[in-house]
């Protein structure tokens, strides 16, 4: 299911308009008998104007960007969280995914940790297990995050196969020394610079918990 574009009618008007004043000049200009030299003058006019508002409408199209089409994400909505985990970890987990889930377009996230999944939450994926691909594994060892804008586009979109098979797109943010956090979206470049910030921010946050929970024990 994609969501309409609002401005799309908006966008459009000066070119039906323009296209409509030409019509009505041509069919003017055919009906009448007699032509006379202010009538001429006019109907110049007229047809500068009607260009004028079709060119407009054109370059309308090319500097308003249309909003990415969101898309249902298919599966079930869950939420799954280690039971083995300290209740101070699993309370902020289910905090941090919680604000994630209502304040972007993220629809799933998945909490990989060490060579397990601890949380799953939103819209769940096929698979409740993690094999790193190739991505995942470089956010691991350099330790920075991955934004693919338009999943769809890149071919190691099939080590996510933990997320919906229609996700849009993905950010891969490392969280402590170990882990990261894996964001489906339900629309392609939809995440902003504000976004990747917060989730940089939050990711570091339960990094911190994670290291000093997770590896002293």
């Amino acid at each position: 299911m994609t969501q309409p574009d609002s401005n799309r009618i908006l966008r459009r008007l000066p070119i039906g308009v323009g296209i409509l004043g030409g019509t009505l000049l041509l069919l003017n200009r055919l009906l009448t008998p007699t032509l006379t030299e202010s009538q001429a003058r006019s109907d110049v006019m007229g047809v500068i104007l009607s260009a004028l508002l079709i060119l407009t409408g054109l370059l309308w199209q090319q500097i308003q960007p249309k909003p990415p089409e969101t898309v249902q994400l298919e599966g079930e909505q869950g939420f799954e969280l280690d039971p083995f985990l300290p209740e101070a970890v699993r309370l902020e987990l289910a905090w941090a995914s919680h604000l994630l889930l209502t304040n972007t377009v993220t629809r799933s996230i998945v909490a990989y940790y060490d060579g397990k999944v601890l949380m799953r939450r939103g819209i769940l994926g096929p698979q409740a297990e993690i094999e790193p691909g190739a991505i995942l594994k470089r956010v691991l060892e350099t330790q920075k995050a991955v934004y693919l804008v338009a999943l769809k586009i890149y071919p190691g979109r099939i080590e996510f196969d933990y997320l919906p098979e229609n996700t849009q797109g993905v950010i891969c943010q490392p969280m402590g020394e170990k882990g990261a956090l894996i964001l489906a979206a339900n629309a392609p470049r939809s995440y902003t610079q504000q976004d990747e910030t917060w989730i940089a921010g939050i990711a570091d946050k339960l990094g911190n918990s994670l290291d000093a929970h997770l590896i002293k024990n």
